[in-house]
């Protein structure tokens, strides 16, 4: 009897590997989606560029964050697998963000500083490139979860795009909070 429950438990729960998945997806959306949400207003404020320019600069940004994802998707499937893109994709990005927050501090009061525009593209491109590998390949590790057919796929595939919601909702909120709080 307790053999029965245990395949039926087995073919019911999720495994944990999607768990690991939802949350990872979680902070990558919200990094993502806090950083676009200041984004234009950093490049004009802080490192003093036209709005026409840093308008620019976030439509090739968020076009080429979609774009990137068919090679990274194409290096995956012919030569890293998914596992080491992700990983490769997941320092990439991490190491942009670092990179952004670092422009932020090589700022110069009332004057552009080029050592911060060097580091805004050098963190930019790692962005663009690190989402080309992470995001096509996240996605299909949850369908690799799974045995072929199994009814399971679509309630993960579910739970995983509530984890990228959650993080693109709360992204903007917070950060929006914390530049309120702080000029308040």
């Amino acid at each position: 009897m307790s053999e029965n429950q245990n395949s039926v438990a087995a073919t019911s729960g999720h495994p944990r590997g999607l768990y690991l998945l939802f949350f990872t997806e979680m902070w990558e959306r919200f990094s993502y989606y806090g950083m676009r949400a200041i984004f234009v207003l950093f490049m004009t404020k802080a490192l003093f560029m036209s709005g026409a320019v840093a308008s620019n600069i976030y439509g090739s940004f968020t076009g080429l964050v979609y774009l990137t994802p068919l090679l990274g998707g194409y290096i995956a499937d012919k030569f890293w697998g998914n596992r080491r893109s992700i990983l490769v994709g997941g320092i990439m990005m991490a190491i942009g963000q670092f990179l952004l927050f670092m422009s932020g501090g090589a700022v110069t009061e009332g004057v552009q500083s080029p050592q911060a525009i060097t580091l805004m593209w050098a963190g930019l491109t790692l962005l663009i490139i690190g989402n080309g590998f992470f995001k096509p390949n996240i996605s299909t590790m949850v369908g690799q979860l799974y045995p072929k057919n199994d009814s399971r796929v679509d309630g993960a595939f579910t739970i995983f795009y509530m984890g990228i919601n959650m993080g693109a909702f709360f992204s903007p909120l917070i950060r929006h909070s914390r530049i309120y709080f702080r000029c308040a």
